[in-house]
């Protein structure tokens, strides 16, 4: 390879269509992508602008929730939404790739099409998601109707929803079927490894979030005007912070009812400057990893995903950096366990560090528009480097129940590209010894995790994650109307407890040994 098809960022863009704002449009995922595509190749500053626009070779867009879950949208969809977006924008790439589901997917689809740039395949190319879940939210409340179906020609390569790993029938009966559950058996798994209490471990989840909702208290992007909320406020449980499944009250997981789009447009350094894209746009990806984590009740620490660490090493040893050769953070942070597994307990980052962990304020506040959440955190980011030539930026983004991580280091400084390997590291992973899982179990028990679901407050049902005797792992429901055990689970610290466990069909059922 030579240097000329070395691959660089040289746009960034980001759109937003608050609902209470004064120019609200009620633009679909499709609009927001397309809106923020233009703002990507307006920032790079070609000098020719329509000759950046026909240059275009390929676009790839993440996936929206939509698109991603097996539910029927309430005012249709597109049917090709790389293609929607492109006839938005007036241009006909001849590729187009529908990612899968995954927050990792923004950052896998820059490693991904950076090397295919580098490998000669394309020159330029868009990537680019959305999602407008808050519209069709207010839409629906209000009684409103709209038309986002549509089915542009084209080709497509859709890579399809890719959420195996969060459709496994035996956690899905016992309750784990959606992600605050499945992160919250992981938070308490790692609260029971570090020894500490609920009291304590809800002030340090309160102390690594509240510098993030300061960011976004300060973010004009932010997807709706943020408090900035302090620890105590955020591990404080009340009318308006209620519970969703212990340990979190609501705002300590990611909100998704926003309209958001974001773009990262790359280029070949050949190509971008003969469209004549400044050198002091370019931003260099100068290390990358990803990998897969084993299904939860496969790991041996439920309370870690070791493939999100070994990620974030591999990526700043491919970058030839240490941690504190890093200017900017942004860590995935749908619920704090994405953020301390990698941050606090890889990288001994502290929650307080002047370099702060988000760029943008982090998905509970500036906001968590689906899959597309770190398109934003690489768009921050570049802002952020090219205003300090040099510095090095690292993104970490976070897919499934701490299924999928993708890490990214970038600069403006020139690295040549090379290619990293993405494979040999999934397979140290996948060698990992695992625990035994059980698939039905009766007897006596202990728990290793749980958590409490709640709906609007009102606790619904409880999980638990146990061993037996001998260290073999199983899973548990409460039984429906078991009011007085969702009680003393919430009353007392149940990490520990001896439970016994019932079969009731396909359900394994628990109650508190007395």
């Amino acid at each position: 390879m030579t240097r000329r098809n070395t691959p660089v960022i040289i746009g960034v863009g980001q759109s937003s269509d608050r609902i209470d704002g004064p120019d609200y449009r009620a633009w679909s995922a499709s609009d927001l992508a397309a809106a923020a595509a233009r703002s990507a190749i307006q920032d790079a500053q070609a000098a020719d602008p329509q000759a950046l626009y026909s240059a275009i070779e390929a676009i790839a867009t993440t996936r929206t929730f939509e698109d991603s879950l097996p539910v029927e949208p309430a005012f249709g969809k597109s049917s090709n939404f790389p293609r929607s977006i492109a006839q938005r924008l007036l241009i006909d790439p001849r590729c187009a790739v529908w990612a899968k589901a995954g927050g990792n997917s923004p950052q896998d689809l820059v490693v991904e099409f950076a090397g295919r740039i580098a490998a000669g395949e394309f020159e330029v190319v868009l990537i680019t998601g959305a999602e407008a879940i808050s519209t069709v939210r207010h839409a629906r409340a209000k009684g409103l109707a709209l038309d986002f179906a549509e089915d542009p020609a084209g080709a497509v390569e859709d890579r399809g929803p890719g959420i195996e790993e969060l459709l496994d029938p035996l956690t899905l009966r016992h309750g784990v079927d959606n992600a605050p559950v499945g992160y919250a058996l992981a938070e308490n798994a790692r609260r029971a490894r570090l020894g500490l209490s609920v009291e304590d471990y809800a002030q340090e989840m309160g102390r690594l979030f509240a510098p993030f909702a300061r960011i976004a208290h300060g973010n004009a992007r932010a997807a709706w005007p943020v408090p900035a909320y302090s620890a105590e406020e955020l591990a404080a449980v009340d009318g308006h912070n209620r519970w969703i499944a212990t340990p979190y009250p609501l705002h300590l997981v990611a909100r998704d009812q926003v309209n958001l789009g974001a773009a990262v447009l790359l280029a070949s350094e050949q190509a971008a400057r003969r469209l004549g894209v400044a050198q002091e746009k370019f931003v260099y990806l100068h290390g990358a990893a990803k990998a897969s984590e084993k299904p939860l009740l496969r790991r041996a620490d439920l309370g870690a995903s070791e493939a999100a660490r070994a990620v974030v090493r591999a990526t700043l040893q491919r970058a030839d950096i240490a941690v504190d050769e890093v200017s900017f953070f942004d860590f995935y942070s749908c619920f704090p366990i994405a953020v301390s597994n990698v941050a606090c307990d890889e990288l001994g980052l502290s929650p307080e560090d002047p370099r702060r962990l988000t760029v943008t304020g982090g998905l509970p506040y500036f906001g968590g528009p689906g899959n597309n959440y770190s398109m934003h955190a690489i768009a921050e980011m570049v802002e952020k480097l090219r205003a300090q030539p040099g510095a090095r930026g690292l993104i970490g983004a976070n897919g499934g129940n701490l299924s999928k991580y993708s890490a990214g280091v970038y600069s403006t400084a020139p690295r040549a590209w090379w290619d990293f390997d993405l494979e040999s590291l999934q397979r140290l992973l996948d060698a990992r010894a695992e625990p035994t899982v059980l698939a039905g179990f009766e007897g006596l028990g202990t728990i290793e995790t749980c958590s409490v679901q709640h709906v609007r407050g009102v606790p619904l049902h409880a999980v638990v994650v146990g061993r037996t005797g001998d260290g073999a792992r199983f899973i548990a429901r409460s039984r429906e109307g078991d009011d007085a055990l969702l009680r003393a689970m919430m009353d007392r610290d149940p990490l520990g407890a001896a439970i016994v466990v019932t079969a009731e069909g396909d359900l394994n059922r628990f109650v508190l040994q007395s």
